[in-house]
């Protein structure tokens, strides 16, 4: 049997000793993501939006769902959202740069190197930042639209977030930085 303090000093596969030595380029990487996050939205939302209405199209149904109620309304009520986004950049750049910043910008702090974590709290904070937004705007057409407008802008947002993810640990670049030997004198 191992005891509590042997058991609670073993790290993840995934994490390094963690280091008192500070951990550079997050501010940046934080700006860079948030406004990336920005502009992904905005440019999937359209992407999505563009073949929701090619699809319905093809189909032979109705152009825009203004003012009906159902799943594919709010579907819709979230891609117009997520592609308005970037008329409200000086709301939704701080609070993408705020919800990295408390989520996955610790990450290097702790020592985790891997880029899985990343990807993984991105994609979560992303999704839960879009899609909680979509969803209380889709209550508006009822409960049927606000579930679409989860789904759709849930959809968005994690896509989005795993990007910003991805960028983050890039700019970071958390294992160079954490493993490699600190040599200056002064």
């Amino acid at each position: 049997m191992t005891s509590q303090a042997e058991s609670d000093s073993e790290l993840p596969a995934y994490a390094t000793t963690p280091r008192p030595k500070r951990v550079k380029r997050i501010r940046l990487a934080l700006l860079v993501s948030s406004f990336a996050a920005c502009v992904s939205v905005t440019l999937m939302g359209y992407v999505f939006l563009g073949l929701m209405e090619l699809a319905f199209g093809i189909l032979g149904w109705g152009g825009l769902a203004v003012g009906q109620t159902g799943f594919l309304s709010g579907v819709q009520t979230g891609l117009q959202l997520a592609a308005l986004n970037f008329f409200l950049f000086f709301i939704t750049v701080p609070a993408a740069a705020l919800a990295l910043g408390l989520s996955i910008g610790r990450l290097p702090h702790r020592g985790i190197t891997a880029l899985m974590p990343y990807l993984r709290w991105g994609a979560v904070c992303g999704a839960i930042l879009v899609g909680g937004t979509t969803f209380v705007f889709g209550w508006f057409g009822g409960a049927a639209a606000a579930g679409g407008a989860l789904v759709s802008g849930g959809a968005i947002g994690g896509m989005a977030g795993a990007f910003c993810g991805f960028l983050l640990h890039r700019i970071v670049a958390p294992s160079k930085q954490l493993t490699e030997m600190d040599l200056s004198v002064f």
